[in-house]
Parts: structure tokens; sequence; C-alpha cells
């Protein structure tokens, strides 16, 4: 064969042979996170999705089975396994709040009192990063492009921004005492121009007296409005229409709780997103640049309402709208071609367990107030003392310093609380941490335990409550915070550049989306993280 013979068929082979990589990243990625928007709501709110949600479903990629892997199915920890790719176990955020060892108080998993607040008052509330123990999405990103890639996160709650910036990026939430955006003096030590722009126009406070009414026609709203098992918080009303006042004559505290606890809340988080890719130029290089958008009222409309309600309902029919207004601006500042949006949830959430229970399922409220007092009285027989200080989801502590100074004996208190705890009729399972990794795996409950167990947050013994039953001390609404399918399963959909549309039924971790995401973005994956990126949603090389 002549030289030029085989110099044409190594040329034809080069050309022909499918491309090492995509030819650049997305310029903006978009990731939206709908704060107890469960698989289960999800799926039937899907016919009354016309815009946003609806583009992406049906011209993405869709997984509407994504298994949060751990127990505890917290707004915290889901936001950091989303962001990290890691379970709580190497993330280190366990739950929403947990009991400081030193005082035995109970107070947020992001409280910072060396990084307070930064526009808001100083408290005990969520302000900074420090205790998130792994590299985000954002944090990549940061490393990534020397800093010059920005990473910036939005929610009306600071617990969801904060875990999506990450240590590197900018998290930004609504404040409920200032009714403003605010951030942490870990990121900035004065705002932004267009945040103060924002602020000054004083958006919040526009809305106050707006009523809530339904978008959808009521024919298209399944059930019944009024049920005596939802919450009437915040002078909002158990019914269509809610007005939203707080019970106040001006805006202060309460309005601003009640303004969060509607949908009306996501409206301003989308001026605030807006607002960011104006401010912060997103999209506007080839350097690639983040966006996360946590909406954060829809868990609590679900709190107060149930996931059957007319108020959730049309609250996600409202967030379709929502989600098509912020990708319309994301692709007017990026251009169509170079946005990437990924869209999931960090937690699903539980029926009202009335609700369950007239349906004939075998359902209950589980108080953790009634459960830690009848706890304190056994330990109280047995050790001569109440040694449980508190109870948050599926952690229970014990006083450490009453053990060690009454010399008692740390492991067969740890023990004894469990033994009990397990024998109660509402709990399905209770383990003692110093069992963890040896008892046995009674109905598969321990690896979810034990990928949620941070030894220096997590309780010293660990509980799941049964099936369909909700810990909370409140009388009425629902909550969240199982291994159970209602509570650990959320979609994902996956829309834009270098995504191959389709409907994956299989069932895949959400320790895979950041692993995914990062690799549409051209990225290494966060350093902790556990999963691996899907795929079988992936382009090949163009």
């Amino acid at each position: 064969m002549s030289r030029s013979l085989l110099a044409l068929c190594a040329a034809l082979a080069v050309a022909s042979a499918p491309a090492a990589s995509w030819a650049k990243a997305p310029r903006l990625t978009l990731v939206i996170t709908i704060d107890s928007g469960g698989t289960d709501v999800f799926q039937r709110a899907r016919p009354n999705f016309k815009s946003g949600l609806a583009q992406a479903i049906s011209q993405g990629a869709y997984f509407p089975h994504v298994r949060y892997p751990y127990a505890e199915t917290v707004t915290a920890a889901g936001h950091a396994t989303l962001a990290t790719g890691a379970s709580p176990w190497r993330h280190g955020v366990v739950s929403n709040h947990i009991i400081n060892r030193g005082t035995g108080k109970a107070e947020a998993i992001f409280y910072d009192p060396d990084h307070p607040p930064l526009g808001a008052p100083a408290g005990l509330n969520d302000s900074s990063p420090a205790n998130l123990e792994a590299e985000t999405l954002a944090d990549r990103l940061r490393l990534s492009t020397y800093a010059h890639g920005k990473a910036i996160s939005i929610s009306g709650k600071a617990r969801a921004s904060i875990a999506l910036a990450g240590r590197l990026g900018t998290a930004w939430w609504f404040d409920e005492e200032t009714g403003q955006f605010v951030t942490g003096t870990w990121y900035a030590k004065e705002f932004p121009a267009w945040v103060k722009a924002l602020n000054e126009k004083r958006p919040a406070d526009a809305l106050f007296a707006k009523q809530w009414t339904p978008l959808l026609p009521t024919k298209a709203l399944a059930g019944e409005d009024d049920r005596s098992w939802e919450t009437d918080l915040y002078a909002l009303g158990r019914t269509f229409p809610h007005s939203v006042t707080g019970g106040l004559s001006a805006p202060g505290r309460q309005f601003y709780a009640a303004l969060a606890s509607t949908p009306l809340m996501d409206d301003l988080l989308v001026q605030m997103a807006k607002a960011a890719i104006d401010g912060e130029g997103l999209g506007k290089d080839d350097v690639p640049d983040l966006l996360a958008v946590s909406f954060s009222p829809i868990d609590r409309i679900y709190h107060l309402y149930g996931p059957y309600s007319w108020e959730v309902q049309d609250a996600l029919a409202r967030l379709d709208r929502n989600v098509g207004e912020l990708i319309a601006a994301a692709e007017k500042a990026a251009g169509k071609g170079n946005v990437l949006v990924a869209i999931t949830a960090d937690h699903g959430g539980a029926a009202l367990p009335e609700e369950w229970l007239a349906a004939g399922l075998p359902a209950a409220r589980v108080s953790p107030a009634r459960l830690q007092a009848g706890l304190n009285e056994e330990l109280k027989k047995r050790f001569g003392s109440a040694l449980c200080v508190g109870i948050e989801e599926v952690d229970v502590y014990l006083d450490d310093p009453a053990i060690a100074e009454k010399k008692l004996d740390g492991a067969a208190v740890r023990r004894a609380a469990a033994q009990w705890l397990a024998a109660q009729p509402d709990i399905a399972f209770a383990v003692a941490r110093d069992d963890l990794y040896q008892a046995d795996g009674l109905r598969g409950y321990l690896p979810a335990l034990q990928r949620g167990y941070f030894p220096r947050r997590s309780g010293d013994v660990l509980m799941i409550a049964r099936e369909y039953h909700v810990v909370s001390d409140h009388p009425t609404g629902t909550s969240h915070g199982t291994p159970y399918a209602y509570d650990a399963l959320v979609p994902l959909v996956l829309y834009g550049r270098n995504v191959r549309p389709g409907l994956y039924q299989q069932e895949i971790h959400a320790t895979d989306i950041a692993p995914t995401v990062a690799a549409l973005m051209e990225l290494a994956p966060p350093a902790m993280s556990e999963g691996v990126p899907r795929a079988e949603a992936m382009n090949g090389a163009k």
C-alpha cells in the first residue's frame, strides 16, 4: 500500500472516530431545587405543567426515581447532598438542627457565631458553611476556573442557599426579620450594588395584603379545599383565598413568614435570580457560571396543608411558570444553546397522617416530646436521672456531661435508650451509636442510618418511625424525614446543552446528581462525591 493511501486511510479513521469531549462547557448552569418536590407529588402535578417544567421534561432527560440513600430526609441534608454528591456521613450535614453537646441546646446546622448574617440580626440561625465538610459543585467550579467562574445561590431558606453555595460561592436568602435578601459575613462584608438596588425597592412589602387565589380553575383541583387536618398559621386560613398579611396592618415579621409560605415568595425569588443574572453578568462569556435557586415555599405550603391539598396543587402550577420565566432569563443572558438546567428536589414528604388513616392505612402522629418524656422516665428508673436532652428527627441526644459526672457506662445507657425506643409501637427501629456498624440490619434500616451518621453531630441513639407515621408535635399539618419512598424519592430533569433527551425509569441515587451536572459542565466531580455521572443522559461529542 502506497504512503498516500496509508495517509488517506489514517485521515479517514481520525475523521470517523468520536471526539474525546464536548467543544465547550455551557456558559450558564441553572440548578433548580423544589423544596419538598418529591416524585409522588411531582408526578401527580405533571398534567398541570404547561410552561418551564413541561418544556424541560418534554425536551430533556427525565429521571422520575432518584433516591436519597440515607434516613433523615430534610432540607439541609438534601441540599448538601445535591451540592456535594455525598451523603451526610461525608458532608456532615445530618439535619436542619442539631443538639450542641456543650450546651445541650438545639441550634441550626449552619449556625456560626464567628460569621453572623450580613444585613440581619444575629442569633442562632444559619449563617455560614463552616459545618459543611465536603466540596460542592460551586466550590469545584470556582477552583477549576481560577475563581473566574461565578457561583451564586438564592433561596427563601438560609440552610438551602448555604449548602448550594458551599465555601467558595455566594449564598443569598430571604430574611423574615427584615423582609430583605441577606447573606453571611462568611461570603461578603457589604452588599453588591445589584442587591442593594433590589432591597431598596422593598419588593416583599409591595406584596402586603395580596390575595393568594387559585391559578387553576377549581374543577382542575383534586380533593377538597377545607380539611380539618390542615394548619391555619400566620393568619393565612385553611381555604382559598388566602390573605397575605400575617394578621398585621403593615409589613412585619409575621407578614414575611406568611409571604414565605405562599407562591408569592417564588415570584420574589425569580426577581432576585434575574437581578443576579444581570448584576453579576452571568453567562456573558465562555467562562462557565452557576446559578442555583431553591424554591422553598412549596415546603412551607406542604407542611401546612399536605401534598394532596389544593394549595400544593396550585403552588406547583405556579412554580411551572416561575421555572419558565427563569429559564427564559438564563437563555436570554447566555444564549439558548449555552444553558444547562438541572431540576430536582431535596426530599419528598408524607401525607397528613389523618388523611392516610381515613383511607384505611395504619398512620399516626408521633410526638417527639412524648417520646422524650417516656424515655426519660425509663432512664430515670434505670440510671437515676433523666438523661435525654432532645430528639431531632432520627437523632436522639443524651446528656454526655451528666453520664460522665455520674460515672455511668455510656454504652449501657445508649443501649438501654435504644431498647426502650425500639419497643414503642410507633417506632420501627432504634440503635445505639455503639452498635450502628455491628447490629442486625433489621428490615434494611441500618445502611440508611449509617450513611446519615456523622459522629460529631448525629444522635447517641438513632431511630426510625414506622411507615405512615409522622414525627411531629404539631396537631395538624405534616412533615418528612424518613427513608420511605414518599420522603426519599425525588425527580431529576436535565435540560439544555449536552443533554440527551428521554425518559429514564431506572432508580438512581441523589448522590449521582452533582457528578452528572459536573460532567455536563466539563468539570471533575466534587471531591467527596460518591455518585456516578449518568452517561445515558449525555449526548455524544459535538
